[in-house]
Parts: structure tokens; sequence; C-alpha cells
């Protein structure tokens, strides 16, 4: 997959995915990651690429015209173009999913107060990570393109990897324990201990529908009766 960010500040999304899983995505060719700068469109000597909005207002706004270029440079026939704004579809992982299956993504990364709302019909999708306010767009581009890259298929050396976890069928992942078997008082659930594959799948199973019916009610509805696992340690939460 190519990925390319249309950013005045490239180092706020190179950094942050050249280490771990993304970063050998990278070294390994599952994933090509660019940038555009859109100082580098500018013609007057300050390559200035805001100014004050109109009707008054705090803070500045990013010009069209350097962006427009920006996106024209890297834009192709396959691209499928991300503009992060906080009035976005809210990110989530069907919408990782769907991205994955794309060949080409351009991000679009706003700064100070925005980008001139002008642009944004050049944009395939409007996105936002969430209902809160960050500096920019690049660390909403970092969250989403770590979210995509890891569905690339070869990118996580397990095949599996990425069926049975959190948000994956609208659930949260049944939690995970490693050794010892005890710490602390606490111990593993016996179900895990058994090395009955069936069992561990039900007590999976139904203890990722019990966390999310506690924890995140607006993903799934209640946990019924018969499907309550057994077999939890007392006292001990995630």
């Amino acid at each position: 997959m190519r990925v390319d960010a249309v950013t005045l500040f490239p180092e706020m999304i190179d950094r942050p995915l050249s280490e771990s899983i993304v970063g050998r995505a990278r070294t390994e060719g599952f994933l090509e990651l660019g940038f555009v700068n859109p100082r580098d469109f500018t013609e007057d000597r300050h390559r200035t690429v805001d100014d004050k909005p109109y009707g008054g207002g705090t803070g500045m706004v990013m010009m069209a015209e350097p962006v427009y270029r920006a996106l024209k440079k890297v834009r192709k026939k396959n691209s499928f173009v991300i503009l992060l704004t906080p009035k976005g579809r809210r990110f989530d992982q069907a919408a990782a999913l769907e991205l994955a299956e794309k060949k080409h993504l351009v991000f679009i990364c706003g700064h100070y107060e925005g980008i001139d709302e002008r642009v944004t019909p050049l944009a395939d999708m409007e996105l936002s990570i969430g209902d809160y306010v960050l500096t920019g767009g690049e660390p909403a581009a970092v969250v989403v393109i770590d979210a995509v890259a890891r569905l690339i298929p070869g990118v996580l050396k397990k095949d599996d990897a990425t069926v049975n976890e959190t948000f994956t069928g609208g659930l949260l992942e049944a939690p995970h324990y490693t050794r010892p078997g005890v710490w602390r008082g606490k111990a593993v659930p016996p179900a895990l201990l058994s090395g009955n594959h069936k069992l561990i799948a039900e007590w999976r199973s139904g203890t990722a529908r019990e966390l999310t019916a506690k924890e995140r009610p607006d993903l799934a509805g209640p946990v019924p009766a018969e499907k309550k696992p057994g077999g939890r340690s007392k006292g001990f939460k995630k």
C-alpha cells in the first residue's frame, strides 16, 4: 500500500510510524509512506500557507491553493483522498477495514484553525478520530495509518492475528493473561489453563460479550443469561 500525507509537518507523522510493527512494514515494503508539503507550492518569499479568517476570529486558516497544488502533485487515478476533520465520519475498525482495501491513500492534514472549506470537495472521505481538538491533522493521520497498516496482508506475521480482537464483530476482546498462573494472589481463569480448545473459545466468546455489555453497552446489547462465562477469577479487573 502507498500512503501520502499533505502536511506542513511531515516529521509529526514520519517519526511515530518509523517504529515497531509499522516501521518494519515500511522497511519490508508492505507500506510506502510519502509526504508533500503545501509550503513547496507557494509563490511568495515567505512561503505563506495561511491567512486571517474572513469574518474575523482567532487563529489562522490554511489557504486553499497551496493545499490544492500539493494534493494535485500526489493524487493518481486510484487514489483515495481523506480529509481529517472534526465533522467527518467517526473512525472505527470498520472504517479501517474499508481503507485497508485501497491501493493508495492520501491524507490531507489541516493545522492552525483548519483549511479553507473550499478544499473539502476534493476529498473522497472526511474522517474524524474523536470529539476533541488536536493541534492538527497529523496525530489523527498517525492513528488511522497505524490502524490500517496492521491490516495489510503480511504486516502481522500470523494470518489470523486480526480476526479475534477488540471491535471485531462489534465486541471488545476478552482479557489476556500470561505467566505466572497466579500473580499477587490473582489467578488466571481456569478455562484458559484447561487445554480444552472448545472450552477456551467459549470462555473468550462469553467473556467478550459480558465485558462489552458492562464497559461498552453502546457496542452490543446485554449478555444472554445462558452465555455468561464461568471460571473468572474474583477481584481481577482488566
